[in-house]
């Protein structure tokens, strides 16, 4: 992965635990001590920033370029002799994106971002594993965005609730962390990266919580830690990361003689540059941690979302697909916990609402055997009272109410269809307390369109179960025990056997195990298709052989589709695929996933639509 470029050369530096700081100071070039900011550029030379404007130094400490501006809150990236550099314009706070080609010795300016809404106290720029940049804008009472550029574009990711007093914040683009300084209190810790709730940690407090003299001042990120200057700008102290916990290593004085919150910390290779009243410092610097990375993983964009749920907060959960004779009036079906079942068409337009009540899961199936004829039928589970609901989907794709059946659960979840090689339909509904019950769906005539459910047989699972899927052809059901694994069972209601494990949580899986979907070549044998799981604690989705010995084919992350406005998803409930072609981009098949937080920007929840082509190509499969 592409290093900071603040960062880089320090990864050559290790050495073995110990002392963390080396003395005395070195001293920096002479052009450098007017500047207010700096940053070092891959090559020998220098970003200073004054009250004059921006300037590049090459090695020699010759002056190459400069752009006149009165700015504040300098960061950059580096991508070979090509580096990324923002800063904000001090007047308007507007956020000044530039390219410094270290070859040629050039500044260009980028895009500008908008003008915030807010006073901007600090800024950083984070490179996610899109290869795509960010930058977070922090305001003094704790308002603040995150952004991402791509080309000319400039997009609002989301809105966040930082601390307040917030005057530094540095990104760790290989651990995924967003560090913020807060002036009065200490340093935090958050996810970067804008898919799913995230979350904070502590890294460091003031006295008497912790070791910082008056709060917390400018930070570096270090692999596998930070460096931070106490509020006072009086010690430098230093962070590392395991695991979950941050450990102090010693601190050293550095008494840099400057008001409370108007410290500077940069890194140049092994040093770390300090900013005093007398200019700056640079302390040769030893350290023995570790960069973090995050695993690697295929990440593949959505070519479409469907338009948002009327309702705020958890309201998405599970899709399924309703094919057409005509592909391009495929639907797609939607629950709303809310509120009851939506319908969308490929572009992701709503064609259709059903108020219902909160519905939890839906499956769809086609063409069945019932009553003496043939009809579609799409079965959702009902939290309201606990019911098994019913709708037909006719050749248009208009979907109606059919039937309700009572089911005598507690608290009824996940549920998922059956088509036995024998015809008609069943029924796999379950309980959060792990109760499966299996019914059969019939039809007196139709006419009448009389529907019945009976119940075949019961089983249960240990602990709390949701998503499902049977494998029509060869007569399996695969569960999701949501904090165990991946189970398999006979679908036949006259042949049961014992729950065999698929795939246990652990490093391919991530717990909670949800959504489940099964993608067959059109045509293909019953030998071949794979399993599509929801793996929701690391927003990843787990791809493996839906026959034994279910060999894992690999993971991806749904990300960013920037042209389209499309973000990516996160803590996945339900999906669902299919194989036939839908033309175009989804001539391979269609992949459809909830997606728990709607970003760029903000807003309610929806499902994304995901080109199986480009699963098939990411994962090698065939």
């Amino acid at each position: 992965m592409k290093k900071n470029v603040l960062c880089g050369a320090l990864l050559a530096a290790f050495c073995a635990t110990g002392a963390v700081f080396a003395a005395p100071a070195n001293t920096l070039p002479s052009f450098t001590q007017e500047a207010e900011e700096l940053a070092s550029l891959p090559g020998g030379g220098w970003l200073t920033l004054d009250k004059h404007g921006l300037h590049l130094f090459n090695a020699s400490g010759q002056e190459q370029d400069r752009i006149a501006v009165r700015a504040k809150q300098l960061d950059t990236r580096s991508d070979g002799n090509k580096v990324l550099a923002v800063f904000l314009e001090a007047d308007t706070q507007r956020p000044l994106p530039v390219s410094v080609d270290v070859q040629a010795g050039k500044l260009v300016k980028l895009a500008p971002f908008p003008v915030p809404t807010f006073s901007v106290e600090a800024s950083c720029l984070y490179r996610d594993a899109q290869q795509l940049d960010h930058l977070f804008l922090i305001g003094k009472d704790g308002q603040a965005e995150q952004w991402v550029m791509q080309g000319e574009q400039r997009s609002l990711v989301r809105k966040l609730a930082l601390p307040p007093h917030a005057k530094h914040c540095r990104a760790d683009d290989g651990a995924q962390r967003l560090l913020v300084s807060e002036a009065n209190m200490g340093v935090w810790s958050y996810e970067a990266d804008s898919e799913g709730m995230g979350k904070r940690e502590v890294v460091a407090l003031r006295k008497p919580y912790g070791q910082l003299d008056g709060g917390a001042g400018a930070l570096a990120v270090l692999p596998g830690g930070v460096a931070v200057l106490d509020g006072k700008a009086e010690k430098l102290h230093l962070y590392s990361h395991q695991g979950s916990k941050w450990t102090a290593q010693p601190a050293q004085a550095v008494a840099l003689n400057v008001r409370k919150g108007d410290s500077q910390l940069a890194l140049d290779g092994n040093s770390l540059m300090l900013r005093g009243k007398n200019g700056w410092q640079a302390r040769p610097l030893k350290w023995a941690g570790q960069a973090e990375t995050s695993p690697a993983v295929a990440i593949i964009a959505p070519q479409a979302q469907t338009e948002p749920m009327a309702r705020q907060g958890d309201a998405a959960d599970d899709p399924a697909i309703w094919l057409s004779s005509n592909p391009a009036n495929a639907r797609i079906l939607g629950t709303n916990k809310k509120q009851g079942l939506l319908v969308y068409d490929l572009q992701g337009k709503q064609t259709q609402l059903l108020e219902v009540g909160r519905l939890n899961n839906v499956d769809v199936r086609q063409n069945i055997s019932l009553g003496g004829g043939k009809v579609d039928l799409a079965v959702a589970t009902q939290r309201d009272d606990n019911s098994m609901m019913l709708f037909t989907i006719n050749a248009d794709g208009v979907v109606v109410e059919a039937g309700r059946f009572p089911t005598g659960l507690k608290s009824i979840y996940g549920m998922c269809l059956y088509q036995p090689a024998s015809g008609g339909v069943e029924a796999f509904i379950n309980d959060k307390d792990g109760t499966f019950q299996q019914y059969k769906v019939e039809m007196s005539g139709m006419s009448g369109n009389k529907f019945s459910a009976t119940l075949l047989r019961s089983f249960k699972v240990a602990t709390q179960p949701e998503g499902c899927v049977a494998d029509d052809a060869n007569a399996r059901l695969f569960l999701g025990e949501e904090t165990l694994g991946i189970w398999t069972t006979s679908a036949d209601a006259a042949k049961p056997d014992a729950l065999t494990m698929v795939l246990p949580v652990g490093a391919q899986l991530t717990a909670d195990v949800e959504g489940m979907a099964i993608y067959r070549q059109p045509g293909g044998n019953t030998d071949s298709g794979y399993l599509i799981v929801s793996s929701q604690g690391d927003n990843s989705y787990v791809v493996l052989d839906a026959k034994a010995p279910y060999k894992v084919r690999g993971r991806f992350k749904v990300g960013f589709n920037l042209p389209a406005g499309i973000d990516g998803t996160s803590e996945t409930d339900g999906l669902d695929v299919t194989s036939a072609n839908l033309g175009g981009a989804y001539a391979e098949g269609m992949l459809v996933i909830q997606d728990g937080y709607k970003r760029l920007p903000d807003g309610p929840q929806n499902f994304k639509y995901v080109a199986w082509g480009d699963v098939a190509k990411a994962l090698k499969l065939e």
